[in-house]
């Protein structure tokens, strides 16, 4: 998981040292820790580029809705959120949810978001998407 917090951060990183009118396109992105995401979508809101979503952005990918200006995020036909609780690793390799971390996502959220998300029981364990017809109506597709 650490490893692909790093990776994902490098890439971040990669596309920020670009023109700052360039854009960040998430295409596949399966989220993982918090903190790396919070840092690298906080430069992407400082450096002014736009966020292409563009297929899968779950987990603490979907912190990119409550950090990067709404007016600056676009979603294609492809662009797919999932949301859930957050958990830490436990014992053996069991899930330990994370009453903290769930509190933090929640807060980041923007309100349109955790209305949505509050119609279909918050964040739980298991995984809720938001795409299609119900995500286009919230943010501008990409042109």
């Amino acid at each position: 998981m650490r490893a692909l917090a790093g990776v994902v951060g490098a890439v971040l990183l990669a596309l920020l040292a670009g023109d700052a009118s360039a854009a960040v396109r998430i295409s596949n992105d399966p989220g993982g820790q918090i903190g790396p995401y919070l840092d690298n979508f906080a430069m992407v809101r400082s450096s002014g580029q736009r966020v292409i979503i563009d297929g899968p952005c779950l987990s603490a990918c979907t912190m990119v809705l409550g950090i990067v200006p709404r007016d600056r995020i676009c979603v294609t036909s492809r662009a797919r959120l999932g949301f859930h609780a957050a958990w830490n690793p436990g014992e053996n390799g069991k899930v330990v949810m994370s009453h903290a971390g769930t509190k933090a996502l929640w807060d980041i959220y923007p309100t349109h978001i955790r209305s949505w998300l509050s119609k279909r029981g918050g964040l739980k364990p298991k995984m809720v998407y938001l795409a299609g017809s119900e995500l286009s109506a919230m943010y501008q597709p990409c042109r």
